[in-house]
C-alpha cells in the first residue's frame, strides 16, 4: 500500500476527531435547560452548597477555561465526572458498552453474511422470482420503523408463543448453577433485539450488494471473461464481487460506527442496557460530562470505521493509493 495515502489519510482523521473533540464541548452547552438543576434535586439546598457543586463539576468557571480542562482531562483519559450517577464517565461508559458491542456486533455479522448473500443471489438471478422475493423483502425490512418491527416481534414471539423474554440482558434474581447457563438466559434475551436489528440491516445490505453488483455485472471485463467461457459463478467470484464490495465496505463501515450508539430505539424497547439507552438517559438529565463521553467515543468509531474503509479500499481497488 502506498504509505503516502495511509499518511494522508492517518492525518485527516486526527484533524476530523480534533474538530469533533470542540464541537462535541459546544454542543451540549448551548442545550436549553439548566444543568444545575439536575445536579442539585434539593430546592432547599443553600447558596454554598450549590457552589461546592459548582466547583466539584467545574461549572463555575468561565467557558474558556472549562476548554481548557476539558482538553486537559482527557489527555489524562480522564471524561470527567457524570452529574446523573456522581461516577467516572469512563467507567459509566465501561459498564453499558460491553451489552452494546454485544448487540451490534452479532446483529452486524449476520446482517453482513445473510445480506450478502441474498444480494448475490439476487443478481445472479436478475428478473427471476427469487430476485422478485429478495427485493420484496429487503425493501420492507428496510422501511419498516426498528421500534414498531421490535414491538412485532415481542408479540409475536414473546407474548404469542411465550419463547423468548420482552426485555433486559438477563433474567432478574435468577441463581445459575454454571456459565453455561448463564450464557443461555444471556442467548435468550438477546434474540429478539439482535434479530429486529439484523433484519433492519439486512434489507439494507441486500439492495446495496444488488444494484452494486449488477452494475459491475455490465462492465466490459465481465464480458470479456465470458467471452473466454469462464463459469458464471468463477466470474462472480473472481471479477466481479471485489469490486461491488466497494459499496459495501462504505455502508459496513458508516453503520459499524453510528450503531454504536445508534441503537436507542431497540435498547428502549427491549430495556437492553447498552449505551444507547444510557445517552437518552443523560440527554433527559443534561447530562454534559456523560454526553460528552458517549459522542467522544460514537465519533472515534465512526472516523476509525471510515480509516479501515479506506484501508481496504486500497487494497481492494489499487488504483485509489496511486491518487494519493
Amino acid at each position: 500500500m502506498n504509505k503516502y495515502f495511509l499518511i494522508k489519510k492517518l492525518f485527516q482523521s486526527m484533524v476530523t476527531i480534533f474538530l469533533v473533540l470542540i464541537i462535541n464541548f459546544f454542543l451540549f452547552r448551548v442545550m436549553p435547560g439548566d444543568p444545575l438543576a439536575m445536579i442539585v434535586r434539593n430546592p432547599n439546598a443553600s447558596e454554598e452548597a450549590i457552589e461546592k457543586i459548582k466547583v466539584l463539576f467545574g461549572v463555575d468557571q468561565p467557558m474558556y477555561v472549562q476548554l481548557w480542562l476539558y482538553f486537559k482531562q482527557l489527555a489524562q483519559g480522564d471524561l470527567g465526572m457524570s452529574f446523573m450517577t456522581k461516577e467516572p464517565v469512563i467507567q459509566v461508559i465501561g459498564e453499558k458498552l460491553i451489552p452494546t458491542l454485544l448487540l451490534v456486533g452479532l446483529s452486524t455479522i449476520v446482517a453482513i453474511i445473510v445480506g450478502m448473500f441474498i444480494g448475490i443471489v439476487a443478481a445472479s438471478k436478475r428478473g427471476k422470482k427469487i430476485d422478485i422475493i429478495s427485493l420484496t423483502f429487503s425493501l420492507i425490512t428496510y422501511s419498516m420503523p426498528t421500534f414498531w418491527l421490535g414491538i412485532m416481534l415481542i408479540v409475536f414471539f414473546s407474548v404469542t408463543l411465550n419463547l423468548f423474554p420482552t426485555s433486559g440482558m438477563n433474567t432478574a434474581g435468577a441463581v445459575f448453577a454454571n456459565s453455561f447457563e448463564k450464557t443461555l438466559d444471556v442467548s435468550k434475551h438477546l434474540f429478539l433485539p439482535t434479530l429486529t436489528l439484523a433484519l433492519v440491516l439486512i434489507g439494507q445490505f441486500v439492495l446495496i450488494m444488488r444494484n452494486s453488483l449488477l452494475e459491475v455485472l455490465t462492465e466490459d471485463y465481465i464480458t470479456t471473461a465470458k467471452a473466454k467461457g469462464f463459469s458464471e459463478k468463477l466470474i462472480i467470484r473472481r471479477h466481479a464481487l471485489p469490486n461491488a464490495m466497494l459499496p459495501m465496505v462504505t455502508i459496513i463501515a458508516i453503520n459499524i460506527g453510528f450503531m454504536i450508539a445508534g441503537a436507542i430505539q431497540i435498547e428502549t424497547v427491549f430495556s437492553w442496557p447498552g449505551l444507547g439507552r444510557l445517552m437518552y438517559e443523560a440527554l433527559n438529565n443534561r447530562d454534559y460530562p456523560l454526553l460528552q463521553g458517549i459522542f467522544l467515543i460514537v465519533s472515534v468509531c465512526v472516523v476509525l470505521a471510515n480509516l479501515c474503509a479506506d484501508i481496504i479500499y486500497g487494497y481492494l481497488d489499487p488504483r485509489i493509493n496511486n491518487k494519493a
